[in-house]
């Protein structure tokens, strides 16, 4: 058994990749699966808010009437 990444033949090379690549397959697979199957009580909802009377802001503490 060969433990050196350098002197590796082609074959252990190929081995490493093949495992990493199914590592990140099922890694994928399963994220996409429990997103899928999220509960529904979770998800957000968009709420409307009406634009109201216009107002302009200032740095001084003084009102500005128009």
């Amino acid at each position: 058994m060969n433990h050196s990444i350098y002197s590796a033949d082609r074959t252990t090379h190929l081995k490493i990749v093949v495992v990493a690549l199914v590592a990140g397959i099922a890694v994928a697979g399963f994220g996409i699966s429990a997103r899928l199957n999220a509960e529904t009580g979770y998800t957000q909802t968009a709420k409307v808010m009406k634009a109201g009377k216009p107002i302009a802001v200032t740095s001084s503490e003084a009102s500005l009437v128009r």
